[in-house]
């Protein structure tokens, strides 16, 4: 289709998002938007204070509307980071509340406010949003967007999901990353299913929402696992799908136990969107992403450029092709060129192994993820997900650390009851190669993390040099 927001003129007096205690009709939604789309009109760019509130969605549909790309801030962002992204950006006003130390004009947004919607669809091939990734290896990257690449995403997830209006999508995520804005609020809007967001995916907020289709990152639904009660209360749920970091295994099992519903588990990223996933159709494998959405094709390689088998074992940089790949990084052609091969395929920077079937599972980072101990070439998330497996372990990260020896040695952070080290390494070699098993497990409270769930490496990477 080439209308984004597909569904907010249709059945107009339906609701279409509740934040909070905060609900908007479709109408009353296309309305107050259309009130933002004649703010921003013919701006180069726009910020939006990406708060957990009906204001964001509104700010959000309202530079859909009128075709400027939107630049959602996260609220907890830095002065540092967040004077780099508006920079950055080009952005000429920001959505929201005046932010101190920001001297572009804010511009509050009124949900009450109504305005006739603008009469043409911009450019399916034009940007819709610029997403700033985590910059992790430097300053923020601007992630452009298109209308065209963010659709095709959503239509491939509809068919895989079977995502239709009849359903009601719940989650609690933050609305500046694809999983929570992208998927959770376009997505919504796209396919007509009412949007309930918890402002936070508390389990309690989750069982009483009352939805067919839920959203969660790995942390969600380990808390859900440990409060019985608002498990037992998603049985009456179509579709479960986690997603932004692996989910363990014993947490797959545990909600399968709870709820009646093994979880749906996808891969993408902000460049990507959206790419891989299981289908509510199809098997669903704890570890595994499942296979391409239409539109999109996969490939490994190795380091030199040649096919890896599809073997389920064997271990290549993941490349993606398709209709929803971003137009590329902003303010940075260089950037953008190295991260395309010379035929075309956007290169990841993930490792994964493919099955003969198709399924994918991704192992790690390149840059961080791949281990190269002894000769071999090891994938820390396939050693993450075998430790998860252990029921005395609740998380795991594994990470390379410089050896004399080895090269790399293989070094565990693991959280749960007390075991052995030298149990838990001989529990991974029974299932892994022997050459996987960690040389040094260290027991932790906790893993560092992002506001997505994600395991910050780097942090444990500065320890260990400390």
């Amino acid at each position: 289709m080439t209308v984004l927001l597909t569904s907010l003129t249709d059945v107009v007096d339906r609701p279409a998002v509740t934040v909070g205690s905060d609900t908007l009709h479709r109408g009353e939604l296309l309305s107050a938007a259309a009130a933002v789309a004649a703010q921003v009109s013919g701006a180069s760019a726009v910020a939006i204070d990406a708060t957990a509130t009906i204001e964001t969605v509104v700010a959000t549909v309202g530079c859909l509307l009128a075709g400027v790309p939107a630049v959602p801030l996260p609220p907890d962002s830095g002065p540092t980071e967040r004077a780099h992204i508006l920079a950055d950006s080009g952005a000429q006003l920001l959505l929201g509340t005046q932010i101190e130390g920001v001297s572009m004009p804010a511009v509050q947004v009124d949900v009450r406010a109504a305005a006739p919607a603008p009469s043409t669809e911009p450019d399916p091939a034009s940007a819709a949003l610029i997403m700033y990734t985590s910059g992790t290896t430097g300053a923020p990257k601007g992630v452009v967007l298109s209308r065209r690449a963010i659709a095709a995403s959503l239509d491939g997830l509809a068919d895989a999901w079977q995502w239709t209006a009849d359903d009601t999508l719940v989650h609690g995520l933050p609305l500046f990353h694809v999983h929570g804005l992208v998927l959770g609020v376009i997505g919504a809007l796209r396919h007509g299913s009412p949007l309930i967001h918890t402002v936070r995916p508390k389990p309690p907020a989750y069982a009483a929402a009352g939805g067919t289709l839920y959203f969660g990152v790995p942390t969600v639904w380990s808390r859900v696992c440990a409060d019985e009660s608002s498990a037992r209360a998603l049985t009456s749920a179509r579709l479960l799908v986690s997603g932004s970091a692996p989910l363990p295994t014993p947490v797959f099992g545990r909600l399968a136990d709870l709820t009646g519903h093994e979880p749906i588990e996808r891969y993408g990223m902000s460049e990507t969107v959206i790419t891989v996933s299981t289908r509510a159709d199809g098997e669903r494998r704890p570890g595994w992403v499942g296979v391409p959405i239409a539109g999109v094709s996969s490939r490994l390689r190795d380091d030199a450029g040649h096919d890896v088998e599809h073997d389920g074992e064997s271990v290549g940089h993941l490349q993606i092709t398709g209709s929803t790949l971003f137009d590329g990084y902003l303010n940075n052609r260089s950037k953008t060129e190295s991260e395309f091969t010379a035929d075309g395929w956007f290169k990841t920077g993930d490792m994964a192994v493919i099955g003969p079937d198709g399924f994918h599972r991704i192992v790690g980072r390149e840059s961080v993820d791949l281990i190269k101990s002894g000769g071999y070439r090891i994938g820390a998330g396939e050693v993450e997900h075998a430790l998860r497996a252990h029921p005395a372990v609740a998380e795991a990260a594994v990470i390379g650390v410089p050896d004399a020896d080895l090269g790399q040695r293989i070094v565990a952070y693991v959280v749960g009851d007390e075991v052995t080290e030298g149990e838990l390494s001989d529990f991974v070699a029974s299932t892994l190669s022997v050459h996987k098993r960690p040389r040094e497990i260290r027991r932790v409270e906790s893993l560092p993390r992002n506001a997505m769930g994600k395991v910050q490496k780097r942090l444990l990477r500065t320890e260990n040099d400390n």
